[in-house]
């Protein structure tokens, strides 16, 4: 009997590469999405990739009422991954009560039917924000959660806390929360990828488009940080490693191999790179010249942040696997599809 899995947002970027590794390891997947930040389209080029078409059910988190109906309905879903939520930094600065009525009230309604229940295991998709300016780099999952910079960093440290208080006193709750760093790229079949509806808030998106022609130039938030060359640094993971992460994370849960009900990784590939050799690696890849300027630094950025995978290496035995190049080449082979 397959184990019957449920994946919230599941039509969204790294929704829809994690609902593929998902089937292709042969769970069975049920889908949630809005389609808010979302698309149909994805439903099938998810089925092209794995030749299975998951569940899919159209439905708001955000209604209690519905919640509820859904874990009724299936009720022999064995474990949840739960991506659906608000991600722009910048928004979250200009409309912050949509994001905690978006990100928290739909985990806490998911959290009250999981712990109504037997056995449970939650992943969580968290983000590095929860850090905010780190005082030492690369970052470990011991650093300290400091003052979000923004209402969606402080969305995710507030879901931590409330995963952490829930299991507890909810012990067959079983959850890790993974800290993402910054994915990009597209699956090497090209048939899904990254699709912002209208301008991107991410780097990459932002730098195909203006390959592309779609964006006339591409602004870099700041040149003037104290990195060597003086643009932002994050640590850039291909969304198929971060999918495959969230694969081994439910499978430890599954197994019982958690050391206790709540845990909390890292995935990254542990090393950081610039905003501008993220824009030379694209460079490189596609052959294009990129028109870009340096522009002022954006409210809510932080100077750098990179992972130590040490503890995802060593407990989950996960590893990011492919390069910059590699994850721009994919990027950008989406980009042209797209746009053919």
């Amino acid at each position: 009997m397959k184990k019957k899995i449920l994946v919230t947002g599941g039509l969204g970027f790294i929704g829809s590469h994690t609902v593929v590794e998902l089937q292709n390891e042969g769970f069975e997947v049920v889908i949630i999405d809005n389609l808010s930040n979302s698309s149909l389209d994805v439903l099938e080029g998810i089925t092209r990739i794995t030749g299975k078409t998951p569940q899919f059910e159209k439905m708001d988190l955000r209604d209690k009422p519905k919640v509820k109906e859904f874990f009724a309905k299936h009720s022999d879903v064995e474990g949840v991954i739960h991506f659906a939520a608000s991600k722009a930094v910048g928004e979250s600065v200009e409309k912050p009560l949509l994001y905690y009525e978006n990100n928290i009230n739909t985990l806490v309604y998911i959290l009250q039917e999981l712990s109504e229940r037997g056995e449970a295991s939650f992943i969580f998709s968290s983000s590095c924000t929860v850090y905010g300016q780190a005082d030492e780099l690369p970052i470990t999952e011991d650093a300290p959660v400091k003052t979000a910079e923004s209402p969606y960093g402080n969305t995710k440290q507030i879901g931590e806390e409330i995963i952490a208080d829930t299991c507890k006193v909810h012990e067959r709750l079983k959850a890790i929360s993974l800290r993402y760093f910054n994915p990009i790229g597209a699956h090497p079949s090209v048939e899904i990828g990254e699709l912002p509806l209208g301008v991107p808030q991410n780097l990459v998106p932002f730098i195909t488009q203006t390959g592309a022609g779609v964006r006339e130039q591409l602004s870099v938030f700041g040149g003037d940080y104290p990195t060597p060359d003086g643009t932002g640094i994050r640590d850039y993971i291909h969304v198929v490693d971060l999918a495959r992460a969230h694969v081994v994370a439910l499978k430890r849960l599954l197994k019982g191999d958690n050391k206790s009900n709540y845990e909390v990784f890292n995935v990254g590939t542990g090393k950081g790179s610039s905003v501008l050799e993220v824009i030379n690696s694209f460079e490189k890849v596609s052959g294009e010249k990129l028109n870009y300027k340096i522009v002022d630094r954006r409210p809510g950025d932080i100077t750098a942040a990179f992972a130590d995978t040490t503890r995802a290496n060593t407990e989950l035995g996960w590893k990011a696997q492919s390069t910059l190049d590699e994850a721009m080449r994919s990027a950008w082979a989406w980009e042209k599809k797209i746009r053919s």
